[in-house]
């Protein structure tokens, strides 16, 4: 986003990418509430914890083999697995560890590129004189204010080389780091005074966490899910392993539930599948902190094509730039032009995870509503990518802008905004979001601003990215030098105001001619408006007509 990786185009501008239509998202995910009796949790509590396990030994003996995989070594730990669960359950966990594995080695590449990219901008910024400043069109960085950072900093770009010659090397061996159950819920073991849990309710977690519910789907087969098997009336039963087949209270060693599962949202498009016998994914997890038990249901949608961007825009655009507390939205034409008042849209970002989704949420569907009820099918968003400029040797010291940047929600926004606005047939444009904030104030704050209508910078930042998602320029023309305006001392666009007296009269003369001839209009005449006119009168007092042509023509 900004330094000195970034291209600078010409003037010392970064080249700015082109708007584009997001792609919808192709994987759908609904939720409901299992009502489960007590028997009911006991026994999937003993079912998950017995597949969880199963689980934690594939997946370790999947990460000791580490680069010397193969399907022969898939088709034996699978069938390993079968013996003492079934063939749909080995094949679900094996598929887990693989995504699981695969997950950890992308993460692991994250991770090298990252710290490449701080030590890059580390010894660059150390190559600097203290105290220079940045030179962005020569792409050199600034340097640091002191000795005493310079040494620091000296120290830390040892400590990155160093963990970057481990994930080397542990990339170049195969080897990952996993934790079923998640590191952060580890760690917390050895703080739970800081966390305020008990050792049991911790337990109650990592047990929780360590569960695997998991069956992926199967297309034609019966309601599209053979092992985890929810009907149209909401029944839901489950295959149980071969090793826990006492459990079963239904032919076929399935164990069917008290409980029913309701899908409220996207309940209809989940029954036409389950109708068809199409694939469907399931997952039962449990919530200690609440003491619920859900079901996830999940399948593929079909891709569809994108959208031209012409079409897209065809209605205009609402723009939105989004912000820590609110989104600042405005509608523009085809034009670029503001339509109506600006909108705010604001959340609240503190609490919890699930406090914080909750609010995205209702922020975005009345950014959605409002946009169908203006009539626009476009919502302009910058793309938005803090994966560079959460990094100190950015902001430095600047640690209150870092936190704020740390803690946007960035990608959930994007993520959930392009789900929910693929559901009311809404389109989202991406930007590029170099200079939006800037130009905006500069050039779109002021002309916008009224004596009963205050904009804000958040407000102009808004317009400009609607014009650069309509193609139009964001920054106005500026006026020209003054040696190169009409009459040399001031631009021909300035005008007497309403309240100049004699703006309608005419030029005061000026006494005296400056040569033999007297110019027009500065004569002792000059206000008669009459007086121009050879006929005596002026033109404007009596119509106009053509004189007969001559035959000779």
């Amino acid at each position: 986003m900004t330094g000195s990786l970034t291209p600078v185009g010409v003037g010392g501008l970064r080249e700015l990418a082109d708007p584009f239509v997001v792609r919808d998202p192709s994987g759908v995910a609904i939720r409901a509430r299992l009502r489960v009796s007590g028997t009911d949790a006991a026994v999937l509590g003993e079912v998950g914890a017995f597949l969880g396990s199963l689980a934690a030994s594939d997946l370790a003996v999947r990460c000791g083999q580490a680069l010397e995989h193969d399907a022969a070594s898939w088709a034996v730990r699978k069938r390993n697995l079968s013996g003492v669960s079934s063939a749909r359950w080995a094949g679900s966990i094996t598929k887990a560890t693989h995504d699981q594995w695969a997950l950890a080695r992308r993460g692991q590449v994250a991770a090298m590129g990252w710290l490449r990219g701080e030590v890059g901008r580390i010894e660059a910024r150390l190559a600097r004189p203290l105290g220079a400043k940045a030179d962005k069109r020569a792409g050199l960085p600034r340097g640091y204010g002191s000795r005493s950072e310079w040494h620091a900093k000296s120290r830390r770009v040892h400590v990155l080389k160093d963990r970057l010659s481990g994930l080397e090397a542990d990339w170049a061996a195969g080897r990952v780091h996993v934790v079923r159950g998640g590191k952060r819920l580890a760690r917390l073991r050895h703080h739970l005074d800081e966390a305020g849990l008990t050792e049991q309710a911790w337990r109650e977690r990592w047990r929780a966490a360590r569960m695997f519910l998991v069956a992926d789907g199967e297309s034609g087969k019966r309601f599209g899910n053979e092992t985890v098997r929810i009907t149209d009336t909401g029944q839901v039963s489950i295959r149980l392993p071969s090793a826990l087949a006492h459990l079963a209270n239904a032919p076929h060693r399935r164990y069917v539930l008290e409980a029913t599962a309701t899908f409220r949202h996207r309940g209809e498009e989940w029954a036409d599948r389950i109708t068809a016998n199409r694939a469907v994914a399931y997952r039962i997890h449990h919530d200690t902190v609440r003491g619920r038990w859900y079901v996830t249901a999940s399948w593929q949608r079909t891709p569809t094509p994108v959208l031209p961007l012409q079409a897209a825009l065809a209605r205009g655009v609402v723009a939105v730039d989004m912000n820590d507390d609110h989104l600042a939205a405005w509608q523009l034409d085809v034009h670029g032009n503001p339509v109506g008042e600006p909108r705010r849209f604001f959340y609240d970002l503190s609490g919890s995870a699930q406090h914080r989704d909750a609010q995205i949420r209702h922020a975005l569907t009345r950014l959605l509503h409002c946009t169908r009820r203006l009539g626009a099918a476009a919502i302009a968003i910058e793309d938005l990518d803090f994966t560079d400029g959460k990094s100190r040797e950015n902001y430095g010291r600047n640690k209150r802008f870092r936190r704020l940047i740390c803690r946007f929600p960035n990608a959930r926004l994007k993520a959930r905004l392009t789900a929910m606005a693929a559901e009311q047939g809404v389109s989202v444009v991406a930007v590029d979001p170099a200079y939006t904030s800037r130009w905006g104030a500069q050039h779109r704050q002021q002309p916008l601003t009224t004596e009963t209508r205050k904009i804000s910078r958040h407000d102009a930042a808004a317009v400009a990215i609607g014009r650069r998602a309509l193609r139009h320029p964001i920054r106005r023309r500026t006026a020209p030098p003054r040696t190169h305006q009409s009459d040399g001392y001031g631009h021909r666009a300035a005008q007497a105001g309403l309240d100049a007296p004699g703006r309608e009269g005419p030029r005061p003369r000026v006494p005296g001619p400056r040569t033999r001839c007297v110019p027009p209009g500065r004569g002792a005449k000059a206000g008669d408006q009459r007086a121009q006119h050879r006929s005596g009168y002026a033109a404007e007092q009596q119509s106009w007509h053509q004189d007969a042509l001559p035959l000779s023509l």
